[in-house]
């Protein structure tokens, strides 16, 4: 297995002088050299195939014991020095201090294709920013990472990628709920994929320090490999470069609420400088529309990361690099025309966001209040999101319009008269829009096909893998795995997938509620 290697990060950037692998403050550097833990028994799970071709490794390799070792942390690539990053970050508002990869060692850069990729590893051990944890990960979260990353970048949303799953063959100790009832589980690896693993975070330690020295040579390392047509290190150039890392986040949290993704700890170090979706801890979908929702059991009282208020918290979060990427600019206003940019694109883009889920493509002043008047609708009863919006496509001009949908109300049978006629009412205005776009029945469906998916990673379809990989049979995985690679696709082979929550995953750890134990 030879790697076309490179090194940007380790060479650009300013190493922590000191290699002792000991938990301690790190300042002065953006990474910390550090090997990662041998285990005891590895095995690789699952690779995959897209992610092994981006990375010039061949199927037959994958195979080797050099493979498994690599990618499980048991062997460092020849002439390759290991590293975790430091960075702050707020988590829930308030300002943590130090935080860094706590279970995350970057192993390599590898370039293939004019593709420059960090490869990195989840729950290898631990780093001088594991603070009281171990560094590991257990099968439970890995499992729910390696699916969700790649169905991610399958739904069309940026992300990080997944390259492989692999168990330790060690057992790690874990509090699932937090409710004082640890238990062992299996531990994994997984191996994630990004152009780059920066986050806000990273910008945010240095400021907090008043190290300008380092936030400057950061800046001018990010903008020169990630966002070089920007130009030169100046003051213009940091402001450009903040602009565009707000237009970003942007765009991916319009693509969460598209797909009704719920990220669940959008704290600023887990928020990508490249506008990825990173970090996938307890993140969930929504099975019933509710802007409420937060899969997060540690946000359950406040509901800060609730589904609803995702763009908010991208502005937050925003505001926290521009106070961080402020002493490089000296300068409010610039910063606070693209932060004020931000509410106004988010007003214009969720507007056309679901009109393209409605199959509309005409400018209509009301097409605003049709839309307010189906998000109240969607919270009358219990609605499936996935299933409403995937067969609203289906409405022809010979069906019962509330037929349609029937399949996406979770108690049908006990809807009330009351709540039949706010949805008979909406659809008789919503046929009245249809009637005015110039695309066919067939059009339209395939343009709302085309952004409403069929299949998406719904949180009793993880668990269900999860489960099976408990006893040792891993054919789940690769069965959601191949599903989610087209999730806008009909797939009749894998209907049954296409189905709303059971009953029994309606309170069940892991399908209704989610920690960050993991």
């Amino acid at each position: 297995m030879k790697l076309n290697l490179i090194e940007t990060f380790t060479k650009e950037l300013p190493a922590d002088a000191v290699l002792e692998n000991s938990r301690r403050p790190v300042e002065g550097a953006v990474f910390s050299y550090v090997k990662p833990k041998k285990t005891a028994n590895p095995k690789v799970l699952h690779v995959s195939d897209e992610m092994i071709a981006e990375l010039g490794i061949s199927e037959e390799e994958t195979k080797s014991d050099f493979f498994k070792n690599v990618f499980t942390g048991n062997e460092v690539y020849p002439n390759t020095k290991p590293f975790a990053m430091c960075y702050g970050g707020h988590q829930f508002g308030n300002w943590a201090g130090q935080l860094g990869d706590g279970r995350a060692i970057n192993l390599f850069e590898i370039e293939h294709k004019n593709q420059n990729w960090k490869v990195q590893l989840k729950g290898a051990g631990e780093t001088p920013y594991s603070r009281t944890a171990d560094g590991l990960a257990v099968l439970r979260s890995s499992i729910r990472e390696y699916l969700c990353s790649e169905a991610m970048f399958h739904l069309g949303i940026p992300t990080t990628r997944a390259l492989s799953l692999s168990l330790s063959g060690d057992n790690v100790l874990r509090d699932v709920m937090y409710d004082g009832n640890p238990a062992y589980e299996k531990g994994a690896i997984v191996s994630r994929i990004s152009p780059s693993f920066l986050r806000f975070g990273n910008f945010e330690i240095f400021a907090a320090r008043n190290d300008i020295k380092n936030l400057k040579i950061l800046a001018d390392y990010t903008i020169k490999h990630h966002f070089s047509h920007i130009g030169k290190p100046s003051k213009e150039s940091y402001i450009n470069f903040f602009k565009e890392v707000s237009e970003r986040t942007l765009e991916m949290i319009i693509h969460w609420q598209r797909v009704g993704f719920v990220h669940g700890v959008m704290n600023t170090d887990n928020m990508s400088i490249l506008g990825l979706t990173i970090d996938y801890g307890p993140y969930g979908w929504l099975e019933g529309f509710d802007f409420g929702w937060t899969p997060n059991t540690t946000d359950r009282q406040n509901k800060r990361y609730r589904y609803g208020n995702q763009p908010n918290i991208g502005l937050w979060n925003l505001y926290k690099l521009a106070n961080a990427l402020y002493p490089i600019i000296e300068e409010v206003e610039p910063l606070e025309a693209i932060l004020d940019q931000y509410k106004i694109d988010f007003q214009k883009k969720s507007l056309l966001m679901m009109k393209s889920k409605l199959g509309l493509f005409l400018e209509i002043n009301n097409d605003s209040k049709l839309i307010q008047n189906l998000e109240d609708n969607l919270q009358l009863v219990e609605t499936d999101m996935t299933i409403f919006f995937r067969n609203l496509s289906n409405i022809t001009k010979n069906e019962k319009d509330f037929e349609v949908i029937k399949e996406a109300f979770y108690d049908f049978e006990n809807i009330s008269e009351e709540v039949k006629n706010k949805w008979n009412l909406w659809f008789k205005n919503y046929s009245k829009r249809l009637q005015k776009e110039v695309f066919t029945p067939h059009q339209r469906k395939e343009k709302m096909d085309a952004v409403n998916p069929k299949y998406v990673l719904r949180n009793y379809m993880a668990q269900l893998a999860i489960d099976a990989a408990d006893k040792g049979d891993y054919s789940l995985i690769n069965e959601l795995f191949q599903l989610l690679k087209k999730p806008y696709d009909e797939q009749l082979e894998y209907e049954k997938w296409f189905a709303k929550r059971p009953e029994w995953a309606k309170n069940k750890v892991g399908c209704s509620m989610l920690s960050c134990s993991s």
